[in-house]
């Protein structure tokens, strides 16, 4: 889990609880105009204050330079190695939605996209079309059938679906084992799907069969043309955090993406909420349980970014910042407000670029920083760690390791 030896022999279980909030896509970049970041430019009066009294620093999602999914992301800040712990998407919406997956099942992410006349991308996301839209998409791709292949299609929400291959035989362990069919930006044209061991040809033609199809019925309709694939994988067997740091954890979050980490991860998961104030909500009543570890997402503000949207990214930040008060309230022993990635909307895409990380306990006197950003947050007593160090500091902090040695 954490490149430390037998690190569970060093956990202990105590009564203090850890409360570590995710805000997705949380870091920024300035741009030309104002030459701030996001976080420089919104008024967050809250996570100002807090952050002069709080430990701060900035994280490294994977390592320097590489751009993570949400994925590594969170499972890095969930205290799991990103490199040695890896999963596709598709596994991660399934669990989510509570399928529980078998070894000869292959899990998919899809989204519904806009293609143009010459086969070029124009909107990997379908203008993010509604989930009353796209379900009416999802009845139309069940129709397709593919030999030796029982197909599962499942709306997730707005322009994003599941797609669920069951075959003869268990898909192979390794991840991952087919190429994705998504560029991963807007203007290009869509991947082939290709295998990465030849023993996997035959799922590869299955996911190219089932885009083939999918692009025919989609032909003509105006909402999405195509289908990008994604994040085709098996569901692989993590350690869980009780195994490993004896924690009782509960995940709280609207996507079922974000969901299947948490279930991966061990956690007892809560959805179903609508929107932040739901999640609130559930954060306020799951708190009187016996838990001691709390996992709460916060989305809107990565899907802006993603949007190229800087004042909706800046808007974003600032409506977290009103739920400050309400999170200090749940009386959490150690509160961590981090992200998973940066999202600059500069970039409207995930990027490498260090991400804003606070710690709050009784054992943090505050660094003095004058706002909550990434330009204040160099000079932090965290300094610059990797996230998958963030879960060993919450652990020490909530008096949940012993000492290491005589």
């Amino acid at each position: 889990m954490i490149d430390f030896p037998e690190i569970e022999n060093l956990t202990r279980k105590t009564s203090s609880k850890i409360l570590m909030v995710v805000v997705d896509g949380l870091g920024g970049y300035f741009d030309n105009a104002t030459k701030k970041s996001e976080l420089e430019e919104a008024f967050t009066p809250n996570l100002d204050k807090l952050s002069g009294e709080s430990a701060c620093g900035l994280s490294i999602p994977v390592d320097h330079g590489i751009t993570p999914g949400s994925g590594p992301g969170h499972l890095s800040l969930f205290g799991y190695d990103p490199i040695k712990y890896q999963v596709g998407r598709g596994v991660l919406e399934a669990l989510g939605l509570g399928i529980d997956l078998t070894a000869n099942q292959i899990a998919i992410r899809g989204n519904f996209a806009l293609m143009n006349a010459d086969g070029v991308i124009t909107d990997r996301r379908a203008n993010r079309i509604s989930s009353d839209i796209s379900s009416s998409l999802v009845k139309i791709l069940s129709k397709i059938s593919i030999p030796d292949f029982e197909i599962h299609v499942e709306l997730i929400r707005d322009h994003r679906f599941l797609l669920v291959l069951k075959g003869e035989n268990d898909a192979p362990n390794y991840y991952p084992f087919v190429y994705d069919t998504d560029p991963g930006l807007d203007g290009l044209k869509p991947l082939p799907c290709e295998v990465t061991y030849p023993e996997t040809m035959k799922i590869a033609d299955a996911v190219n069969s089932f885009v083939s199809q999918a692009r025919e019925l989609l032909r003509d309709n105006k909402h999405a043309n195509m289908i990008l694939l994604r994040g085709i994988s098996k569901v692989p067997k993590f350690p869980s955090m009780n195994e490993k740091y004896k924690l009782n954890p509960i995940g709280i979050a609207a996507y079922p993406m974000y969901l299947g980490l948490a279930k991966l991860a061990g956690m007892e998961i809560i959805g179903d909420n609508a929107d932040f104030s739901a999640e609130i909500a559930e954060l306020k009543s799951a708190s009187k349980l016996d838990n001691d570890f709390f996992f709460l997402h916060y989305k809107p503000a990565d899907a802006a970014g993603e949007d190229g949207d800087r004042k909706a990214k800046v808007r974003t930040l600032e409506e977290f910042d009103k739920f400050i008060p309400d999170i200090m309230n749940i009386g959490a022993d150690v509160l961590i407000i981090a992200g998973d990635h940066a999202t600059p909307a500069i970039l409207a895409a995930h990027s490498w670029h260090h991400v804003p990380l606070l710690i709050n306990t009784s054992f943090t006197k505050g660094d003095g920083q004058g706002s909550f950003s990434e330009k204040e947050f160099r000079s932090g007593s965290l300094g610059l760690i990797k996230a998958k160090s963030i879960m060993m500091l919450a652990l020490a902090h909530a008096g949940k390791l012993k000492k290491f040695g005589s």
